[in-house]
């Protein structure tokens, strides 16, 4: 069944910006390092002659979280509008389906869509460093780190978009919060490492960012399990 529902949800997307948004995200950051590289190659290089590619990963993986939280905040909201603007969430609900199914692959074609976004930005990044001339000798590990780490971390995130957008009709309020964390995300590293908007940060910079993964993976299951109760009891409009 949560198959059928995420093909569903995948043909109703076609004439959607989401397929856009999810392709805009990496190629912004590589595009902006592109430029940043272009312009101060022999500073950057020279900065970085130790080890170039991770000099690189780590110029991009500054961009990674706020990009990472305005896109899970404005994907969330797509998935879910598309209900909210045809006004078929009673028929959609009135199916033969359980109530936790239909929440549950709203969840999964977000997660779905920005791991996409995640391995767009791990070929991307390859792309450009080869484009910089410096060789071919990375870490493909180090690579797929700074891409899926940050978003693991950020599940949470993704668990609390989807519930706040699909149990509002008015998409201003879970848009203006998610675009709220993101922004404030980037001045988080003082505030305790418990804050959800703190653990992409820390999943891409800190010196164990394991600890930030698991906490996320883990508490990303709870809040999706307490989403899941409440969308089983509340009426949709």
């Amino acid at each position: 069944m949560i198959t059928r529902l995420l093909s569903a949800d995948l043909l109703k997307m076609r004439r959607k910006a989401i397929w856009f948004l999810i392709f805009l995200g990496p190629v912004g950051i590589i595009t902006l390092e592109a430029v940043n590289f272009g312009l101060r190659y022999d500073y950057l290089t020279g900065r970085y002659a130790n080890d170039l590619w991770r000099g690189l990963t780590g110029e991009i993986q500054f961009l990674v979280p706020i990009t990472l939280l305005l896109g899970i905040t404005i994907v969330a909201s797509m998935i879910a509008n598309i209900e909210h603007q045809t006004h078929a969430w009673k028929q959609l609900l009135a199916l033969p389906i359980s109530r936790a199914d239909v929440f549950f692959a709203k969840f999964a074609l977000c997660v779905m869509l920005l791991c996409v976004s995640c391995l767009l930005l791990a070929v991307g990044t390859i792309g450009l460093g080869i484009a910089l001339r410096f060789g071919a000798d990375f870490s493909l590990s180090g690579i797929l780190q700074m891409s899926f780490y940050p978003f693991i971390a950020a599940l949470p995130i993704v668990a609390l978009q989807i519930w706040l957008s699909v149990t509002m009709r008015n998409q201003a309020v879970p848009l203006t919060f998610g675009i709220v964390g993101a922004v404030f995300s980037p001045f988080s590293m003082m505030l305790p490492d418990w804050l959800l908007w703190k653990w992409p940060l820390l999943a891409g910079g800190a010196l164990q960012p394991e600890h930030s993964v698991y906490a996320g993976a883990a508490a990303g299951a709870v809040i999706l399990a307490v989403g899941i109760v409440h969308f089983t009891r509340k009426d949709v409009d």
